[in-house]
């Protein structure tokens, strides 16, 4: 028991030390603008397929539970907003995050892993060039940048899918319908749910580029390190998005 605790608190430990490098190496030359580029096509622009069918998925989904929810009290105009807001402060960053941990964090570790196995990596270095800034920083920011640009477009398929169940096969007067909405969804609740897809764009890259340069043991230890990376990366942003929820409400409530 001792030992697996101290083995943890040493893992820590260097996950935060390998944080700190990658922190350090956004301020050191040279900048290379291509790798940031391709990085966002790659976790960006090819993930809007499965954002846009997730999203719209979620939205009408939300909507049948709470359209049923609130017919015995006649509220049925309030699924709008209800499906607006949880999905802006909740369910978007969350689902969001977690498609893409699934899509792109693996490819991440199990990347960084086979370049690690197969001695890549210490080419690299042996030209004087940082695997951190060169591998690792493009991944990170990459994520920072196109995890909330994602998270919005899930915002607005998950509302669209809700209307569509709403006024079609419930057949909820659109107007009213949209003008509740926008009447209770405010932009702190967008934003909120922003901020938390860019910190947890931070997380998952990360802790996957963290378990991906950590590889041994051959192809063996590339698969334990990507499925390490998944389950502790699906893990942190539970949590970490209860601890902001948590922030959140304490601020609201003040």
């Amino acid at each position: 028991m001792l030992a697996a605790l101290k083995s943890a608190v040493e893992k820590t430990g260097r996950y935060f030390a390998f944080v700190g490098e990658v922190v350090a190496s956004g301020f050191r030359k040279p900048v290379r603008v291509l790798r940031y580029v391709e990085e966002i096509e790659h976790i960006g622009v090819n993930s809007v397929p499965v954002i846009f069918l997730s999203g719209l998925a979620i939205g009408m989904i939300f909507a049948l539970q709470m359209v049923s929810l609130l017919q015995p009290f006649q509220a049925e105009i309030g699924t709008g907003a209800a499906v607006a807001v949880a999905l802006a402060r909740e369910f978007s960053p969350i689902i969001t995050t977690l498609m893409l941990i699934a899509k792109n964090g693996s490819a991440m570790a199990a990347e960084l892993g086979t370049m690690k196995v197969t001695e890549q990596i210490d080419a690299l270095e042996s030209m004087s060039v940082s695997p951190v800034q060169y591998l690792v920083l493009p991944r990170v920011v990459a994520s920072v940048i196109t995890f909330p640009c994602l998270t919005m477009l899930s915002n607005i398929v998950g509302v669209l899918g809700s209307y569509i169940i709403s006024t079609t096969l419930y057949g909820i007067d659109a107007a009213s319908y949209s003008s509740y909405m926008f009447n209770v969804l405010k932009p702190i609740d967008i934003y909120i749910g922003l901020v938390k897809s860019s910190i947890m764009g931070f997380m998952v890259s990360t802790i996957c580029c963290w378990y991906g340069l950590g590889v041994s043991q051959g192809a063996k230890g590339v698969g334990d390190g990507a499925t390490k990376a998944v389950v502790l990366s699906s893990v942190s942003i539970l949590l970490g998005d209860y601890i902001m929820g948590s922030i959140v409400m304490m601020k609201i409530f003040q």
